[in-house]
Protein backbone atom coordinates (compact mmCIF):
# COMPACT_ATOMS: atom_id res chain seq x y z
CA UNK A 1 0.00 0.00 0.00
CA UNK A 2 1.06 3.58 -0.69
CA UNK A 3 0.53 6.53 1.65
CA UNK A 4 0.11 9.84 -0.21
CA UNK A 5 0.44 13.04 1.85
CA UNK A 6 -0.74 16.24 0.15
CA UNK A 7 -0.24 19.68 1.66
CA UNK A 8 -1.58 22.95 0.26
CA UNK A 9 -0.73 26.42 1.45
CA UNK A 10 -3.72 28.58 0.65
CA UNK A 11 -4.06 32.32 0.10
CA UNK A 12 -5.04 33.98 3.38
CA UNK A 13 -8.19 35.47 1.86
CA UNK A 14 -9.27 32.07 0.45
CA UNK A 15 -8.96 29.84 3.53
CA UNK A 16 -12.72 29.45 4.02
CA UNK A 17 -13.24 28.92 0.27
CA UNK A 18 -10.62 26.18 0.24
CA UNK A 19 -12.17 24.49 3.28
CA UNK A 20 -15.52 24.37 1.45
CA UNK A 21 -13.82 23.13 -1.74
CA UNK A 22 -11.96 20.43 0.20
CA UNK A 23 -14.99 19.13 2.09
CA UNK A 24 -17.58 19.51 -0.70
CA UNK A 25 -15.56 18.70 -3.85
CA UNK A 26 -12.04 17.34 -3.42
CA UNK A 27 -12.63 14.73 -0.69
CA UNK A 28 -15.82 13.35 -2.31
CA UNK A 29 -13.93 13.17 -5.64
CA UNK A 30 -11.10 11.16 -4.07
CA UNK A 31 -13.48 8.87 -2.17
CA UNK A 32 -15.06 7.75 -5.46
CA UNK A 33 -11.76 6.44 -6.81
CA UNK A 34 -11.20 2.69 -7.10
CA UNK A 35 -8.26 1.49 -5.06
CA UNK A 36 -8.54 4.14 -2.36
CA UNK A 37 -8.29 2.57 1.10
CA UNK A 38 -8.74 5.73 3.20
CA UNK A 39 -8.60 9.51 3.10
CA UNK A 40 -8.23 11.89 6.04
CA UNK A 41 -8.17 15.67 5.80
CA UNK A 42 -6.45 18.00 8.24
CA UNK A 43 -7.58 21.59 8.67
CA UNK A 44 -5.09 24.34 9.49
CA UNK A 45 -3.92 24.78 13.07
CA UNK A 46 -3.67 28.27 14.60
CA UNK A 47 0.15 28.20 14.30
CA UNK A 48 -0.08 27.47 10.54
CA UNK A 49 -3.39 28.99 9.52
CA UNK A 50 -3.09 28.59 5.78
CA UNK A 51 -1.84 24.99 5.40
CA UNK A 52 -4.20 22.07 4.78
CA UNK A 53 -3.21 18.40 4.68
CA UNK A 54 -4.81 15.33 3.09
CA UNK A 55 -3.50 11.83 3.85
CA UNK A 56 -4.59 9.07 1.50
CA UNK A 57 -3.84 5.37 1.50
CA UNK A 58 -3.97 3.59 -1.85
CA UNK A 59 -3.97 -0.15 -2.51
CA UNK A 60 -1.11 0.11 -5.01
CA UNK A 61 0.86 2.39 -7.27
CA UNK A 62 -1.35 1.17 -10.13
CA UNK A 63 -4.47 2.40 -8.29
CA UNK A 64 -2.78 5.72 -7.58
CA UNK A 65 -1.76 6.02 -11.24
CA UNK A 66 -5.36 5.37 -12.32
CA UNK A 67 -6.35 8.38 -10.19
CA UNK A 68 -3.44 10.78 -10.74
CA UNK A 69 -2.06 9.64 -14.11
CA UNK A 70 1.39 8.47 -15.13
CA UNK A 71 2.94 11.44 -13.36
CA UNK A 72 1.41 10.19 -10.08
CA UNK A 73 4.25 11.59 -7.96
CA UNK A 74 2.95 15.10 -8.67
CA UNK A 75 -0.16 16.67 -7.09
CA UNK A 76 -3.49 15.92 -8.77
CA UNK A 77 -5.08 19.38 -9.05
CA UNK A 78 -8.72 20.09 -9.81
CA UNK A 79 -9.14 23.27 -11.92
CA UNK A 80 -11.19 25.14 -9.32
CA UNK A 81 -8.42 24.60 -6.75
CA UNK A 82 -5.66 26.44 -8.57
CA UNK A 83 -6.64 30.09 -7.85
CA UNK A 84 -6.86 29.41 -4.10
CA UNK A 85 -3.45 27.76 -3.61
CA UNK A 86 -0.05 29.39 -3.20
CA UNK A 87 1.98 26.16 -3.04
CA UNK A 88 1.61 22.38 -2.88
CA UNK A 89 3.73 19.59 -1.50
CA UNK A 90 3.23 15.89 -2.12
CA UNK A 91 5.04 12.97 -0.51
CA UNK A 92 4.67 9.20 -0.87
CA UNK A 93 5.54 6.39 1.52
CA UNK A 94 5.35 2.61 1.43
CA UNK A 95 3.02 1.48 4.20
CA UNK A 96 4.58 -0.87 6.72
CA UNK A 97 1.44 -1.72 8.62
CA UNK A 98 -0.62 -0.42 11.47
CA UNK A 99 1.40 0.58 14.50
CA UNK A 100 -0.39 0.80 17.82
Amino acid sequence: MIIRVFRATVREDRIQDFKVFLTDSAIPHVRRQPGLVSVTAGLPRPDSPATFCVVMVWESVAALQAFAGQDWEQPHVLPEEDPMVLSRQIDHYDMIGLIS
